[in-house]
């Protein structure tokens, strides 16, 4: 069993030319997609809890120890996103560098990062839609708002078991139907919103500057409390791997590299770009929002509009909300955009069923893989706690991140004299820093949320070694031999087909 077998750069560049989806996405583009997803439940939603329940103030070194693994993991992507403009992100530079194996485990693992982030924000989403609906004296009942099983008390003091969250199912459906009319339409929608969202977070930072109060920000690293995790020093590294789920995204700009115009010069001005944007903001944030209210006070679904309410300012709450409605729809649709491409990709190498690869005879997007998606990520959003989905897809992506890492040093040695049209500086030290930084994080996550990774993990190689290996072999075999009404990317948009 070949389980190494690895693909050229050369093939890449052959299935770029036969690349059926439409390129018009520009750099201003890319760079919205990345903030658009970067921009999302993590700043509006587990900043509260990070600040709250692990670092307090400290959430600040939180962000920076985040930010440096992030900027890391970051520039490694940006060699790869070069060299390999394909669709699959960090799926398609493991099958490059490491092999068909290893590829499956992070194509694998990234199905978990995308789809379960989709569901992650569709909650946060909810939280805030609720929030302003009451504002507006429309009250949707509770049971409707909450995840199966899960008993929490309303406004009266009665205690409610949640029966199934309707707003998260109803946004991801939306979603999916914007997704599947055109990435034209959903990469300009996006901009619009990413400018809305990262404009309020401005004015956030701005305006609540002079309502910051020294009392909240001492001692900025609170005592730890007797178990890891909780505040002190372990409370950071701690806070660091929560708020990681802040920063997933810019990675999701390399899953819309056939749809680049240009991905050799634009896909590292995307990620490296919409990474530092990012940064900036968030940092701002962190201490303007534990500076305004006591870090014991944000643990609840709107932390900024708590931060805001304390300040006066009243007419900025509902801006605030509004803004997180926006902001989250659109890294719902950055995010479940990688989660399409993903299948898009396994299922030309064969690793998943053709039906993933399908594209829309008009729109040319993957219609039978983004309504599959779509619909499982409803379910999950409308049936999981926040809590549960945000740490799993935390410790997804970091492995992913990890992998990256160390795929960017394995091809420097095993092929020195590709292309690259970037190249990530300080190999093998900034890769290494890298990959030790997010495997801190790693391990700053709780043991179920590795268990659950472990298990999922199980699940894939069930079905690598019952489907994918031998459905992989012979892709190749059709790959390394393409009929030639298939080199047309007009022949597969008038007629959808699997790729290869």
């Amino acid at each position: 069993m070949k389980l190494f077998t690895k693909k050229s750069l050369a093939q890449l560049d052959a299935e770029s030319e036969r690349n059926p989806l439409r390129r018009s996405l520009g750099r201003v583009q890319l760079i919205a997609l990345g903030v658009g997803s970067i921009i999302g439940t993590g700043i509006f939603v587990m900043t509260g809890t990070a600040a709250s329940q692990n670092a307090g103030p400290a959430l600040v070194l939180s962000m920076i120890l985040t930010t440096i693994g992030c900027a890391f993991s970051g520039l490694c992507y940006a060699e790869f996103a070069a060299m390999v403009p394909i669709a699959g992100s960090a799926y398609t530079y493991a099958y490059a560098t490491i092999g068909e194996f290893i590829a499956w485990i992070i194509g694998w693992d990234l199905i978990l990062e995308y789809a379960l982030s989709v569901s992650t924000v569709a909650v946060g989403w909810s939280g805030y839609f609720v929030s302003l609906a009451n504002d507006i004296g429309i009250h949707i009942p509770v049971a409707l708002t909450t995840p199966l099983g899960k008993v929490v008390t309303d406004q009266s003091g009665a205690t409610i078991t949640g029966i199934v969250n309707l707003p998260a199912i109803f946004i991801v459906l939306v979603v999916s139907t914007l997704l599947i009319s055109g990435i034209r339409q959903s990469a300009n929608a996006n901009t619009v919103m990413v400018f809305i969202k990262a404009m309020v977070l401005v004015v956030f930072v701005v305006a609540g500057t002079a309502y910051v109060k020294r009392e909240n920000l001492t001692p900025f690293i609170p005592p730890n409390t007797g178990g890891f995790g909780h505040f002190g020093w372990s409370g950071v590294l701690r806070g660091a791997g929560v708020m990681f789920f802040a920063y997933i995204g810019f990675d999701a700009v390399t899953t819309a590299a056939q749809e680049s115009k240009d991905p050799q010069r634009d896909m590292p001005v995307g990620i490296l770009g919409s990474l530092a944007i990012c940064t900036v903001i968030y940092i701002g944030v962190a201490i303007v929002l534990t500076g305004i209210v006591h870090y014991s006070k944000l643990n609840v679904a709107d932390p900024l509009a708590v931060g805001i309410d304390a300040t006066g300012l009243k007419w900025l709450s509902p801006v605030i909300k509004v803004s997180a409605l926006f902001g989250l729809f659109s890294t719902m649709l950055v995010q479940l955009l990688g989660q399409t491409r993903i299948f898009f990709s396994m299922s030309r190498d064969g690793l998943l069923p053709r039906v993933f690869g399908r594209v829309h005879s008009r729109f040319r997007t993957p219609h039978v893989s983004t309504i599959l998606t779509g619909t499982v990520c409803a379910l999950v959003a409308g049936l999981t706690p926040i809590e549960v989905l945000g740490q799993l897809v935390s410790i997804g992506t970091l492995l992913a991140f990890v992998l990256v890492c160390f795929g960017v040093v394995i091809l420097r040695k095993t092929a020195p004299h590709n292309r690259r049209p970037f190249r990530t500086p300080g190999v093998p030290w900034v890769p290494a820093l890298g990959a030790i930084i997010c495997l801190a994080q790693m391990v700053g996550l709780p043991g179920e949320t590795w268990v659950r990774l472990l298990i999922w993990l199980a699940i894939g190689l069930v079905i690598y070694f019952l489907y994918g290996h031998a459905h992989a072999h012979a892709a190749r075999l059709i790959n390394d031999n393409p009929a030639p009404a298939l080199q047309l990317p007009e022949n597969l948009a008038e007629h959808p087909a699997h790729l290869g």
